[in-house]
């Protein structure tokens, strides 16, 4: 009865948050304006994240824990940039043990890390046994609320100032975001375990999927909503309890989801967040009381948590680097819309993003591909860069200074190794905003004089390094074949496209190609939450994938329970010797 009547709780604190929240949110008021930094006046909606403090310039960025905005134990040492302008925004803290150990000396004060494990513990027993359907149901409140569109305009804007890429792709991270939320209310056909009876008399198995405790979440800088929905509505719709820790660079989409969420009636504990970079990473992977978790971004740094997270009992699933391939069938491909698709998705969002095409492979006369890389760079070349603001720029900022140099100079030493550079981004100058960290898209070509040979190691730059930024590199050579064995040959798998119109070269291309995700002229095929994001090869860690029923598995655990339950006493409930049921 009491699970019941929490169940109802929560639901009539939903209807309630949601007929309120188109007060209370909106603009800043200005009653909590004039008690601020002048700098606040620049923001355009209220953010009752940033803890303001009379002796300093910038905010310090609050924690999440226990329902409740916490402010910081120190102030914020990690610098927040607006990549458009390299403005100062507010100052990030550090939430793990590591950096607490002063305060837990001289006030046992535990660190804000512990006290949102604490938190999230505590709501476990609670929150696991409130029934599937109500936690669903949250979820479907949670979508319906998402849905509006100046709640998504909201989030957007954060994403925009803190992330740099665009107004519509904000928009869009959003939104996919948004889609899992939605695969996470009806969760509960994805729990459902199995059962047979009767494998002896009177003896019956079933197995249940049951949530692990308290799982954690580890977000990257890229997609500030999406990447951070990927991860806690399945796992708090499954039964555990969150810890997230949103990207350092861009923390306040994660933030204002987190709650919206409390306000439409999550009870305390069930999602925290912790800000912090890798000392707080480093306490989540050691941290006793966290059973699982989850990681998207690059290698080096997914290899360590992997390692780490393994090595202290954890569940963890980490996705990680990319070098996407397509593959252009000239002879037969859609020139138009092919070339329209690759250039979308080579330089949208800045190329940033794990799924960016930023290898095309050109298949048939190596003439004819000099027509498709002067195309290439044609509309290349006509898409604006600039503030992710302002209407009509199609690439935003870099998300950092290092960021933007380490491409720079990725482009010029392959340049220097024999690439032939057919647009050339760097030096871009954007009126307003001239100390951003902005790079134009750049069309490097391999095969410029010659095809490129299957058999022999590519080495140049631009083809072995995920650069990750809005740098196109073009390979041609002749046969399907070949572009399928250069494609497999690359250390990573997380996707790959073909553009053709013959429908035996899709099929041997889906069969034979090595990559978990593959599109056929579709650019970049991220799977919808129905399914589960299936890269592979180096770029994932661990062996299950992030959401869809792969999602499900991972955060929860099977349980299995075997009865003997005779009718009538005098049963046999077993001896000595190894049980072998079903046996006459």
């Amino acid at each position: 009865m009491a699970i019941m009547m929490q169940g109802r709780d929560i639901l009539r604190r939903a209807a309630a948050a949601a007929a309120a929240s188109n007060s209370s949110r909106r603009m800043m008021s200005s009653s909590f304006a004039s008690t601020t930094s002048p700098l606040f006046q620049s923001f355009k909606y209220d953010a009752p994240w940033l803890h303001y403090s009379e002796k300093d310039e910038h905010p310090t960025v609050k924690n999440f824990i226990n329902g409740s905005f916490e402010n910081p134990d120190t102030k914020g040492n990690i610098p927040l940039y607006d990549p458009s302008s390299n403005n100062v925004l507010s100052y990030v803290p550090e939430s793990s043990s590591s950096t607490s150990t002063t305060l837990d000396t001289n006030t046992n004060t535990p660190s804000a890390l512990d006290r949102a494990v604490k938190a999230a513990k505590e709501a476990y027993p609670a929150w696991s046994n409130t029934p599937v359907q109500t936690r669903q149901r949250l979820m479907l409140e949670y979508a319906h609320f998402l849905h509006k569109k100046e709640i998504r305009e909201e989030i957007a804007y954060w994403i925009t100032l803190e992330q740099g890429k665009t107004t519509a792709d904000a928009m869009g991270d959003v939104w996919r975001g948004l889609e899992v939320v939605e695969a996470a209310a009806r969760v509960g056909s994805e729990m459902m375990g199995d059962s047979l009876q009767n494998l002896a008399s009177g003896l019956d198995t079933v197995s249940y999927r049951m949530p692990l405790g308290v799982c954690a979440g580890i977000a990257p800088f890229n997609f500030p909503a999406m990447i951070a929905l990927w991860m806690y509505p399945l796992a708090i719709a499954t039964g555990n309890t969150y810890i997230l820790k949103p990207t350092e660079k861009a923390p306040s989409a994660s933030l204002l989801l987190t709650k919206y969420l409390h306000d439409l009636g999550l009870p305390p504990g069930v999602v925290n967040i912790v800000n912090g970079s890798k000392d707080t990473v480093d306490g989540i992977l050691t941290h006793p009381d966290i059973k699982a978790i989850s990681f998207v971004g690059s290698n080096k740094a997914g290899e360590h948590i992997h390692d780490v997270g393994s090595k202290n009992g954890k569940r963890v699933q980490a996705n990680l680097g990319a070098k996407n391939h397509a593959t252009v069938m000239m002879e037969d491909a859609d020139r138009a819309s092919t070339i329209k698709a690759i250039v979308g998705a080579a330089f949208g969002a800045a190329g940033q993003r794990c799924m960016a095409l930023s290898v095309v492979i050109l298949v048939g006369d190596l003439e004819e591909s000099k027509g498709w890389v002067q195309e290439f760079v044609e509309q290349a070349d006509h898409l604006k860069v600039g503030n992710g603001f302002v209407e009509g720029v199609d690439v935003g900022p870099f998300i950092s200074r290092d960021a933007t140099e380490r491409a720079e100079k990725t482009i010029q030493q392959s340049i220097d190794e024999g690439a032939a550079c057919m647009l050339d981004g760097r030096g871009v100058a954007i009126e307003g905003f001239e100390k951003g960290n902005f790079l134009g898209p750049t069309v490097i070509n391999l095969s410029d004089q010659q095809y490129i040979d299957p058999d022999k190691q590519i080495t140049n730059p631009a083809y072995t390094e995920e650069i990750f930024a809005p740098v196109l590199t073009v390979l041609a050579v002749p046969t399907l074949d070949d572009a399928i064995s250069i494609s497999n040959k690359n250390a990573y798998g997380n996707g790959t496209a073909i553009f053709t119109t013959s429908g035996g070269a899709a099929r041997k291309y889906q069969y034979e190609i090595e990559a978990g995700q593959v599109g056929i002229n579709v650019p970049i095929p991220v799977p919808l939450p129905f399914f589960s994001f299936t890269g592979n090869k180096a770029s994932i860690r661990g062996d299950v994938n992030f959401y869809g029923k792969a999602g499900v598995h991972f955060f929860t655990q099977l349980k299995t329970v075997t009865s003997n339950w005779q009718y009538g006493k005098g049963g046999d409930l077993g001896g000595v010797t190894m049980p072998v049921l079903g046996k006459k």
